[in-house]
């Protein structure tokens, strides 16, 4: 008994240590308001049952007929309209002067850019169908649309993407790295919400994918997996901080191809129309129109086992 008493002591004094750094540390480590931040296991619940309304029958109820697809359809938005007005508050709540526990106008804003996104469905449909016609036509192994929907990990990760990226244009914080980043748990690829990519973009295989924040890709590319269009230095101000807001990743043109394991970084770094950049070439320049670059093939050293 007295060595229990004694462990239960220094579990306080432990937490006493503990809050003792509450408020003191910069940055701070604690969010402690009467408003929580968005809770990542609803924003992935809303990021599930939005792709079952892109995607019926491929994703969430597996039983969806033409007799019944209003009701379905409908009962799937009308739900995600309410959930993701909130996860919308909490995430915008945090940058109101407001000092009531509840901020209407916040809530109004809530429901307006929940209501932005939804009405973007129709468009986001049209867009997917055209990335998931590019993920067929570009990979001889895939057997169908269907297969491409429902297993291909670059559909997953090019769809929750393309949700982020009309939310981070609607400048809603948090929700749109928590949705891309759930992405890249899932599927090794990563993409930024802040990226602009366009029409028939296909990632084959995908793992290893970094497409950074103010990367620009045009119609109709294709990348292979361990690409990196990434940043070539980080610009600092005075004071040694980061300066933030300016292009730091390469632009890619219409109907580039991009093998696995290639690097190009840098925000002046633009790949012209129709070029073809070899497997794990490393590129800091720009290249012309229908170019292709590779790189030397490396010399092999064979052991013969004796």
């Amino acid at each position: 008994m007295y060595e229990h008493l004694k462990k239960r002591d220094q579990i306080r004094e432990i937490t006493s240590k503990v809050l003792q750094t509450f408020g003191t540390l910069q940055p701070k480590l604690e969010h402690l308001a009467s408003t929580p931040l968005p809770d990542k296991s609803a924003v992935i619940q809303v990021i599930d049952d939005l792709l079952a309304v892109v995607y019926p029958g491929y994703f969430g109820r597996k039983y969806v007929e033409n007799s019944n697809i209003e009701y379905h359809i409908g009962d799937l938005i009308d739900s995600i309209y309410a959930r993701l007005t909130q996860e919308i508050y909490r995430s915008i709540r945090p940058q109101c002067s407001a000092s009531t526990d509840h901020c209407d106008h916040c809530h109004e804003q809530a429901e307006d850019e929940s209501l932005a996104l939804l009405n973007k469905l129709p468009e986001l449909r049209r867009r997917l169908a055209v990335d998931a016609q590019a993920a067929h036509d570009g990979d001889p192994a895939a057997k169908s649309i269907g297969e491409v929907i429902f297993a291909y990990p670059a559909i997953f990760a090019i769809t929750i993407f393309r949700i982020a990226h009309e939310l981070h244009l609607q400048k809603i914080p948090l929700l749109p790295r928590i949705m891309t980043e759930h992405a890249h748990s899932v599927t090794g690829i990563d993409i930024h919400p802040g990226a602009a990519i366009g029409s028939g973009f296909f990632i084959d295989h995908g793992t290893g994918v970094v497409i950074g924040e103010t990367t620009v890709i045009g119609n109709n590319v294709k990348i292979y997996q361990g690409v990196t269009l990434g940043a070539l230095s980080f610009a600092m101000d005075e004071e040694g901080r980061l300066v933030r807001g300016q292009k730091r990743h390469p632009t890619i043109e219409d109907d580039v191809v991009i093998y696995a394991g290639a690097t190009i970084l840098g925000g002046t770094t633009c790949i012209g129309k129709g070029c073809v950049v070899g497997g794990n070439v490393w590129l800091t320049r720009s290249l012309p129109p229908f170019s292709r670059v590779t790189i030397s093939e490396p010399e092999l050293v064979i052991d013969k086992k004796q």
